[in-house]
């Protein structure tokens, strides 16, 4: 391999790795919910503690670590419908930036 080559692969490995790295925080943004007077975070762990959880009412630590008591089955609702919303998406822009990799 001649230098050029290495040069223009480490141009695009870098270029790849920041486009990833500008996906991620694009997206983990979104993640965020403001909903029954607290901030919360769409991820798996929120979504499955409320979905395993039978309560009608559950208190749970919001973003700024208030408990807060809210209404379970809409708060997952509400997480579930961000979640894979902002996946969906995501996850188009991942394998468009993948296509040019």
């Amino acid at each position: 391999m001649d230098t050029k080559t290495l040069i223009t692969e480490a141009k695009a490995r870098f270029n790849h790795n920041s486009a990833k790295a500008y996906l991620k925080d694009k997206y983990d943004s979104k993640l965020t919910v403001a909903d029954q007077n607290g901030l919360w975070r769409a991820d798996l762990e929120t979504i499955n503690f409320l979905n395993a959880s039978t309560d009608t009412e559950v208190v749970l630590m919001d973003s700024f670590e208030s408990p807060i008591k809210v209404n379970r089955q809409n708060l997952l609702d509400r997480l579930k419908q961000v979640y894979k919303t902002t996946m969906d998406e995501w996850h188009l822009e991942w394998a468009e930036l993948e296509k040019k990799r």
